[in-house]
């Protein structure tokens, strides 16, 4: 036992065997983690993929070493399980890690240290020492391969712990993420995704498409407007309104009250004649008869002789 094998006055072995005794005490669905019989200062781990995440359903194990100054000085971390996030057998660096001792805080604990690296794995890995940035697809595939067995690491004795601590987590893990989910309808893109609706919207309005339109909670209002004497029927179509709320883009539109001048004033107008009086056109064309009748009739009579009668007579 390890109340045999160490100096229980020793502030390091006091802290690690309460932590211990917290482990067990307060287990976790998210991780397992317990130290060696003949080594309390190493301990070995397994965290659970995030959910909704690439890293989901998998089961990550790990090596966590305790500084002999523990809790003042950070332990280190190292991955055994391959998982497309950090390299395996490498000790690997972190705000929490040996390799940053300057953000490590005596308050936080071996839980602590497995909160945060579960928080860690699916962040960028910025070029970290011991990070790796494999593709979502492949670290899926790693993410299923790790529930199949736990690896083969080190003496029998941490073998050991690792099957356990492994069928403990199985024991405790959901089923396996589909890994191809079947894609949406169009009825449920929409509506998950407003913007393509506002999308489709927009095409409308340029299109002048009527389907789209009736698609719209309001309707398009029918706006006449007489211009001087010719009465035209204006269609006028509100603009749409992209409203951002806390679920999602909402779409409203606004018809207005009545058209302007000079929105109607830009489309075509064809302006509609007033017939001209036919009375005016008959009685220009009486006259004109009359004129010609009266030329002809005195050139006749001119050239007969009549005209100097008539001249002389009057």
């Amino acid at each position: 036992m390890a109340e045999d094998r160490y100096n229980l006055k020793n502030p390091a072995v006091k802290r690690i065997l309460q932590e211990v005794k917290e482990m067990q005490s307060n287990p976790s669905d998210d991780f397992m983690s317990l130290p060696l019989e003949e080594n309390i200062f190493e301990w070995q781990f397994a965290i659970r993929g995030t959910s909704e995440t690439e890293f989901e359903g998998g089961i990550y194990h790990g090596r966590i070493q305790l500084p002999a100054e523990y809790p003042f000085k950070p332990p280190s971390f190292m991955l055994l399980s391959p998982n497309g996030r950090f390299e395996t057998q490498t000790k690997i660096c972190l705000s929490i890690s040996n390799h940053h001792p300057e953000h490590w805080q005596p308050s936080w604990s071996v839980r602590t240290a497995l909160v945060a690296l579960i928080a860690f794995m699916p962040t960028s890995p910025n070029g970290a020492l011991g990070s790796l940035d494999y593709k979502k697809e492949e670290r899926r595939v790693l993410a299923v391969k790790s529930r199949e067995a736990a690896p083969r690491f080190g003496t029998p004795e941490r073998q050991k712990l690792i099957d356990e601590i492994h069928q403990y987590m199985l024991g405790k893990a959901p089923p396996v993420p589909q890994q191809n989910p079947p894609q949406q309808s169009p009825a449920q893109g929409s509506e998950e995704h407003p913007n393509s609706e506002v999308e489709a919207q927009a095409s409308s309005q340029d299109t002048g498409a009527i389907a789209a339109a009736e698609e719209l909670q309001n309707p398009v209002v029918g706006e006449i407007q007489e211009v001087g004497e010719t009465v035209i029927e204006e269609v006028h179509e509100g603009p749409v309104n992209v409203n951002p709320g806390p679920t999602g883009a909402s779409v409203s539109r606004e018809v207005p009250a009545r058209a302007s001048t000079d929105q109607l004033l830009q489309r075509p107008v064809t302006r509609v004649q007033k017939p001209v009086d036919d009375r005016l056109f008959t009685w220009a064309a009486v006259g004109l008869t009359v004129a010609i009748l009266v030329l002809l009739l005195k050139k006749f009579m001119k050239s007969s002789g009549y005209g100097a009668f008539f001249m002389d007579g009057s």
